[in-house]
């Protein structure tokens, strides 16, 4: 694993735990973002410099090539005509061409190889960012819920301020303590009437009885019923 790599999942994992202890993780993670985007863009241009710098130092090593071998057919060309000098001249220039030629190839090289490094570190920069940035929409939501569950307790709060499964319990309580009155007061009514028919009864024979007893006596006296 390079340091890079190393760094990076450290600093990510240290974000993650920032954001699970933040009160507030939507502003950290726009926090983040911000930065994130900051260094995207800083990245890109940084890039785009290399980018250009590179072609550049081809653009040197392949001038400095293409002198190095004109200056070969040139020596060639005095040594065929007998000008050794001149080909001596030519090739001591075609010598500073190929050692220029080189050097400009191991920076374009080296370049490239910085390139390719810095396009992966960005690509990077980029997944970090789209995780963060979904990570966003999901706490968003999660904090949504919890302040419509919360509205939702409230609102039940509200509802069932005077109502409770007790409260039933006791309505049912009273009203049948109310139908074992109204019950209790029919029984007592009924037997007070048939305690009443009793004794109306009984009188009634009594007051036969005694009537019979004048009319046995009247008899006795004689007195005949006109």
């Amino acid at each position: 694993m390079s340091l890079g790599k190393r760094f990076r999942d450290l600093t990510v994992a240290h974000f993650n735990e920032m954001l699970e202890q933040s009160e507030d993780p939507v502003r950290l993670i726009d926090k983040y973002l911000a930065s994130q985007s900051e260094q995207i863009r800083e990245s890109e241009r940084l890039l785009q410099q290399c980018l250009s710098h590179a072609s550049s130092l081809r653009q040197q090593y392949m001038s400095a090539e293409q002198l190095k071998e004109r200056r070969e057919g040139q020596a060639l060309l005095a040594l065929k005509a007998g000008e050794e000098e001149v080909a001596r001249m030519a090739l001591q220039e075609k010598m500073q061409q190929e050692e220029k030629a080189a050097q400009y190839k191991a920076l374009y090289e080296q370049s490239k190889h910085g390139i390719v490094e810095l396009e992966a570190q960005l690509q990077q920069f980029k997944a970090d960012f789209d995780e963060v940035a979904s990570k966003r929409s999901y706490y968003i939501a999660r904090l949504e819920s919890v302040r419509l569950q919360q509205r939702m307790n409230e609102r039940l709060r509200s509802m069932g301020g005077g109502v409770s499964p007790r409260m039933f319990d006791r309505l049912e309580e009273r009203v049948s303590d109310m139908e074992l009155t109204a019950r209790t007061l029919r029984e007592v009514r009924g037997q007070v009437r048939d305690a009443w028919n009793a004794a109306s009864s009984a009188a009634g024979s009594a007051v036969e009885q005694e009537l019979a007893k004048l009319r046995s006596k009247l008899q006795e006296e004689g007195w005949n019923r006109r």
